[in-house]
């Protein structure tokens, strides 16, 4: 990527009992666009007395987007959906003024094996969507535009890039694309972005202006426009991004907002457990005694 910025490093991060790599926030760079989260899920191998279980808590002022590449989680949410999500499929929720959810192994998987591998990402809602009503869509694998050109495949996971759309509904413009080489090339594809972009490294490398880089780094670039780099072969990468906002978002624990006076009622309304609850679920996760940096 022409003209990078700055390097993330993948930093181990724990969402209780299980370890993730962060890549955003970081304090150097707080967003690239919308995107206000992204952490790296795996790859890990839980046995048959481990599951990936992430009891109900609350978010605000957000889209989530799971995307996995192996495994399967059970998505549960206080407006009563209950939808699987297995590799390929996009689970995208946004919470609005406010919902809970919980993620964990499915019933008929709890005493296999499982892999599991993926991304967990939120996305900031514009400032006059952050009060919007929760919605939820599963969209699964075969709804989203994927092409091939030469010995590059493309995915749009999400928002809008090379005339196509995916069926994601975002709110705001943006993008989500995944590309595969099997040969080693030039990509050249920045007159089709816009705004901010990062690109993440999930397997294989880069490189760019006689460096090479490799999976576990997140490299922004000044300026989209720029976005020209060399693949290796058998390499996978995500190019995410799109037009920033021009006001600040604030972050505590699962909330996100313009404004912090929701947040302090977001927290306090979790504290006093005032949000709905999910119906069968009456574990949760408290407030914790320390913010997520």
């Amino acid at each position: 990527m022409s003209n990078i910025q700055l390097i993330i490093e993948e930093r181990a991060a724990n969402i209780g009992k299980f370890m993730v790599g962060r890549l955003l926030p970081f304090r150097q760079k707080r967003m690239v666009g919308p995107f206000i989260y992204i952490d790296h899920m795996g790859p890990v191998k839980l046995n048959e007395r481990q599951n990936f279980d992430v009891m109900p808590h609350p978010h605000i002022g957000l889209s989530t987007l799971t995307f996995l590449f192996e495994g399967s989680i059970m998505h549960r949410d206080t407006l009563g959906n209950e939808v699987e999500i297995k590799p390929g499929a996009v689970n995208w929720m946004t919470a609005g003024k406010g919902i809970v959810h919980s993620e964990r192994t499915p019933e008929y998987l709890r005493d296999s094996p499982l892999f599991m591998h993926g991304l967990q990402i939120w996305v900031a809602l514009p400032k006059h969507l952050e009060q919007m009503e929760p919605q939820f869509f599963h969209i699964e694998e075969n709804q989203i535009p994927s092409w091939t050109e030469g010995d590059l495949q493309f995915k749009l996971v999400a928002g809008e890039a090379f005339g196509k759309k995916s069926e994601v509904p975002v709110f705001s413009k943006l993008f989500m694309l995944e590309i595969k080489s099997t040969s080693k090339q030039v990509v050249n594809i920045g007159n089709e972005l816009y705004g901010e972009s990062g690109l993440y490294i999930l397997k294989g490398a880069i490189e760019s202006e006689g460096n090479i880089y490799e999976p576990k780094q997140l490299l922004v670039a000044k300026d989209s426009s720029l976005c020209e780099f060399t693949i290796q072969e058998n390499s996978t990468i995500y190019i995410f991004g799109g037009e920033p906002f021009p006001e600040e978002r604030f972050i505590d624990w699962n909330f996100v907002s313009s404004d912090k006076e929701l947040i302090s009622e977001a927290k306090q309304k979790w504290i006093s457990q005032s949000f709905d609850k999910i119906e069968g679920d009456d574990e949760y996760i408290p407030y914790p005694t320390f913010k997520r940096k």
